[in-house]
């Protein structure tokens, strides 16, 4: 058996960038619960990005939970959500006692459909806030989101889980809503073997969400909380992880555009494959290379040959509206997203693919087509 291709997996720097940092909490003794490498990865983050403040946190899950907080969404509130996505997505949603509703997507840009937002806002004018998703890296199409948000006066969430080092139109994603979050799970294009980031140009709000995030706890020379908190801040040697990927966060997202060149340039001219969408305007991280397949080899084929060589490989997100915990919530759109699930797979992505590695999978794609 051959060495194994991961998907996505953890990926430290050459340079060794984490381990001085991480040192450092050692060697001072700040191993938790904050410290200098918190507040400094907070800044460097913001810094990166373009946004004036940062509140760093156990998990990208708790920064969407925490920015439906900030934005005041209540037990009985709608929030508009992409139905193609992860759960943790959507997850937080329930975790406020609001009611999600589920938006399509759409085939120029994987993400949330504008056209489905529209009719979901005259659908649901109450609604109290909207997230939108930039899938794999692939950013949505924001001016129109955007000017659909401001004019409904509703909060926006940015969940750039999977798009950190996207650009749209010049300008990161994660800085166009109210609220942005980050993901530094282990798969992610950077990691910090579990973390999160909760970003915004509203630096109260930040601050108010590190203080739910630290158990609420008052200032008080006693235990004393006036507010429900959460045990949701990120542990300073996680920080410190955080700090060293994102000195390599530029090389990362070179690699992942090598390789969905490599896949694109290899089997785009197979019959009955479509790569994710590009855009003008879009400047992806292209966390997973994804392709769509409309033809007699379909998605579960690729997976199972890869498979059998020791490949990892995974079918693009099954919908929300049509998993069991959620179904019984409203969808808002047509079937995008369904065909999207049925006809997609997501290729081995890792940053620590050689050329070699690419040249495995290329061929035992390839070797499909030939036994038609």
């Amino acid at each position: 058996m051959q060495d194994k291709v991961f998907l996505s997996s953890p990926h430290m720097s050459d340079e060794g960038y984490e381990m001085e940092y991480v040192k450092e909490a050692f060697d001072t003794n700040w191993i938790a619960p904050l410290g200098e490498n918190v507040n400094e990865f907070e800044k460097e983050l913001a810094s990166k990005v373009g946004s004036k403040a940062a509140a760093a946190l156990s998990s990208g899950t708790g920064a969407i939970h925490l920015a439906l907080k900030a934005a005041g969404v209540e037990s009985g509130d709608i929030v508009f959500c992409p139905t193609l996505t992860f759960s943790a997505t959507a997850n937080p949603i329930i975790y406020q006692n609001a009611i999600p509703v589920f938006i399509d997507s759409d085939y120029e840009t994987w993400n949330m459909c504008p056209q489905a937002l529209e009719e979901a806002f005259e659908k649901y004018p109450e609604v109290k806030a909207v997230i939108v998703v930039h899938l794999y890296g692939l950013s949505a199409d924001m001016d129109r989101i955007v000017e659909i948000c401001k004019r409904h006066n509703v909060a926006l969430i940015e969940d750039a889980a999977e798009s950190l080092g996207t650009y749209y139109k010049g300008k990161h994603t994660g800085t166009f809503g109210d609220y942005g979050i980050f993901s530094f799970n282990g798969n992610k294009i950077i990691t910090t073997s579990g973390g999160g980031m909760l970003v915004s140009n509203n630096e109260e709000r930040i601050a108010k969400t590190r203080f739910w995030a630290t158990q609420s706890r008052d200032q008080a020379r006693h235990y004393q909380h006036s507010e429900l908190g959460f045990n949701y801040r990120m542990s300073n040697v996680v920080a410190g992880i955080g700090r060293g990927q994102l000195k390599v966060l530029d090389q990362r997202v070179e690699k992942k555009r090598y390789i969905f060149d490599f896949y694109k340039r290899e089997l785009g001219g197979l019959d009955g494959i479509e790569f994710m969408p590009s855009n003008d305007w879009n400047e992806p991280n292209y966390w997973l290379s994804s392709m769509t397949l409309y033809g007699k080899i379909r998605p579960i084929d690729v997976m199972e040959a890869l498979e059998k060589e020791n490949i990892e490989s995974r079918p693009v997100w099954k919908p929300m509206h049509k998993q069991p915990f959620f179904e019984k919530y409203d969808f808002v759109g047509t079937d995008a997203s369904e065909k999207l699930f049925e006809n997609g797979v997501c290729l081995p992505s890792d940053t620590k693919m050689t050329d070699g590695d690419l040249e495995r999978v290329v061929e035992i794609v390839k070797g499909l087509w030939r036994e038609q």
